[in-house]
């Protein structure tokens, strides 16, 4: 921004280019030669005198006329609308958006005073193809120059979103929403809700079907349409565009997915002859569970041989995503919720993933252990105790977890 003693600077030289070119005006018109005049009849001298006077008048309106333009196209570039108002505002330039639209819509936000003054300088200064799509923080406190520049940098305002692993779609949902960038349910719409079956159209029964990403990523060709996206928005640290549309978000979240659940993954599952999403529903249960990728190996062959074996897997995960309750606040009646996601309830895997898995959870579920373990339960202090009989459950049970 300019200061004051550089913004006078600036209109002093303004003044002094104006004076300049008065004296050109006053040079052209007023010009008379050395040699001598030639006496005229006193009429004809009248209207010399008239057109030269008249010449003069419009000539100063003319430099008057200029000097007030150059003077507001100054104020209107070069100073900021309101240098008091320092609350920052996000402004979007959607791909595609051409200069006269974002200078009607920074005049519409009252971030700049003129959209003429704009539209001129940007024109001139060869700038108007180098305004970058994204969101960006402005205030009515920066000078129209600066918002150019900063706008001509790609200097876009960013949020960082950390996915823990464990964290679940609300988790994610109410990050975004307590963001101001959209709400909760906006996502849910697009990526699916969580602890609910889809349908192919919206009913009372649940909501329709989630967008369809498996065109643009062959790892979701194998998860059924009825789920959401749990489990596969990959934990780690992301960089969010303030702006950024809910797909434009996933797209990123999958894409980072694609690249660190690798070839050789990969394959050791197809080799299993088992599917990604098996993998990526057991390892959130993993996630959720239990602390230790040692442990996290053993408690995967354990659910796999119950499963095996037609036995309910009775994991307390799966009722904590549906209630939203505790482990420790669990009820007898919450066993009996009907659900597909009650493992207390209905055989083999959950509907879906229940969390989104760390790299750990999702290679213990690929390279399980098999061991002459039934039962396991995690300790309040994080320890997993393993039995090979009910006795043994219950034993360890009465110990840690009453």
């Amino acid at each position: 921004m300019l200061s004051k003693k550089q913004s006078f600077k600036v209109l002093f030289f303004i003044l002094e280019w104006s004076e300049g070119i008065k004296n050109k005006f006053a040079y052209f018109f007023f010009r008379t030669s050395d040699k001598k005049r030639t006496a005229y009849p006193l009429g004809q001298n009248k209207r010399k005198s008239f057109r030269r006077g008249s010449i003069a008048v419009i000539s100063s309106i003319i430099f008057f006329i200029l000097i007030l333009l150059i003077i507001w196209f100054t104020l209107a570039i070069f100073l900021p609308k309101d240098s008091n108002n320092q609350e920052n505002v996000v402004f979007i330039i959607e791909q595609g958006m051409g200069s006269e639209e974002i200078s009607k819509a920074l005049k519409e936000q009252g971030l700049i005073k003129s959209k003429i003054a704009f539209d001129i300088w940007v024109f001139v200064s060869g700038k108007d193809d180098s305004l970058m799509a994204g969101g960006y923080d402005l205030s009515s406190a920066m000078s129209a120059n600066q918002i150019i520049s900063k706008l001509i940098s790609g200097e876009v305002a960013l949020e960082d979103l950390i996915i823990k692993p464990g964290m679940d779609l609300r988790d994610i949902g109410w990050w975004f929403e307590n963001q101001g960038m959209f709400q909760a349910e906006e996502m849910f719409e697009l990526v699916g809700f969580p602890a609910v079956r889809h349908f192919s159209t919206s009913s009372p029964e649940g909501p329709g079907l989630p967008y369809d990403f498996s065109d643009e990523f062959s790892f979701l060709q194998d998860k059924p349409g009825n789920v959401s996206l749990e489990g596969y928005l990959y934990p780690d640290t992301y960089q969010i565009e303030k702006g950024e549309t809910v797909k434009m978000v996933a797209r990123k979240i999958l894409s980072n997915f694609d690249q660190k659940v690798t070839g050789e993954l990969r394959n050791e599952i197809k080799a299993q002859g088992r599917t990604i999403f098996e993998v990526i529903n057991l390892a959130s249960l993993l996630e959720k569970e239990v602390k230790t990728r040692e442990d996290k190996e053993i408690v995967a062959g354990i659910i796999l041989k119950r499963i095996r074996n037609g036995w309910l897997i009775q994991i307390d995960a799966t009722l904590t995503y549906l209630t939203g309750k505790s482990s420790g606040g669990l009820t007898n009646n919450d066993k009996k919720i009907e659900s597909p996601y009650n493992t207390y309830k209905y055989f083999d895997l959950p509907l879906g993933p229940i969390a989104n898995p760390g790299i750990d959870s999702i290679e213990a579920a690929v390279y399980y252990k098999n061991s002459p373990y039934w039962y396991y339960l995690t300790t309040p202090e994080g320890e997993t105790k393993f039995g090979q009989t009910l006795e043994d459950h219950n034993y360890y049970k009465a110990i840690y977890l009453r």
